[in-house]
């Protein structure tokens, strides 16, 4: 349900908890926050982690996670919804039954692995978001492992293996994909949108940056607060581009960690 009225939309993330304030929650919040959207939380899970390595996890129970949903949607109206790590089959079926009758933009960033590699949801997890949560999405943000896994097949080799790929993750039950090709080699990143009726590529130049933790949260997350001002999904897609580019262009302001730092959330405003 975009914003149609001159007020800050509502937007809502469901995800894990990140100690280091990089990725999930906290980078969520962040990104509504730099392009003008209000945000609520859900959490599914806390971390201990920092930009090094993610040293434990700790789930929430699926009856607490519904009563944070129950206590947002009782009192604010909800814009547009986005989902992170949800870590298990209980967190996915307690989403996907609450999300199904709810009228908001649901964007699915389908959190599998961290930057530093750790495993964040579970095989039967994945085979559940695939069944339940993915068929009601609006738009997908998959990065080419999570879409192996998704589809079972092998990762793409070029984009137009991406493109083929991007098909097939629609044929899940999304309204729109956007498969995200940072993992291939090269000096620019492409991207592929795919609605059903057309492919759009976005093509953006690969930045020299080790502080990458969180450019995949950020991503889904800017893609949501548009959705929420009223963009329509291509445009969103093409406006959160441009966001998270800049915010890694501006990562190494920032000073944060001995690994893998967050991206500069807040690019446009700190200097």
């Amino acid at each position: 349900m975009a914003n149609t009225s001159s007020a800050i939309p509502n937007v809502l993330t469901i995800a894990g908890s990140d100690s280091g304030g990089g990725a999930g929650i906290q980078a969520d919040l962040k990104t509504f926050s730099a392009i003008g959207a209000y945000g609520a939380s859900a959490i599914t899970v806390l971390t201990a982690q920092n930009t090094q390595s993610v040293k434990s996890i700790y789930p929430v129970s699926a009856e607490f996670l519904l009563q944070q949903l129950d206590a947002v949607f009782d009192d604010i109206e909800i814009n547009a919804v986005k989902t992170g790590m949800l870590g298990n089959t209980d967190m996915v079926l307690t989403v996907a039954s609450f999300l199904k009758s709810k009228n908001v933009s649901l964007v699915i960033d389908p959190v599998m692995v961290s930057t530093s590699g750790s495993k964040l949801l579970s095989d039967d997890g994945i085979d559940c978001l695939v069944k339940h949560l993915i068929p009601i999405a609006d738009i997908i943000t998959p990065n080419l492992p999570e879409a192996a896994a998704m589809l079972g097949q092998s990762e793409p080799k070029d984009r137009m293996d991406m493109a083929d790929m991007a098909a097939g993750l629609l044929e899940l039950g999304a309204k729109q994909v956007l498969l995200k090709g940072g993992h291939l080699q090269g000096e620019e990143c492409p991207d592929i949108y795919y609605d059903g009726q057309e492919f759009i590529e976005f093509l953006s130049p690969r930045v020299n940056t080790k502080n990458t933790h969180g450019t995949g949260c950020t991503l889904a997350a800017a893609i949501t607060a548009y959705l929420a001002k009223g963009e329509s999904p291509a445009t969103a897609v093409r406006l959160a581009k441009d966001y998270i580019t800049s915010a890694l262009r501006g990562a190494d302001k920032l000073n944060v960690g001995a690994g893998h730092g967050p991206v500069n959330h807040f690019h446009a405003y700190w200097s």
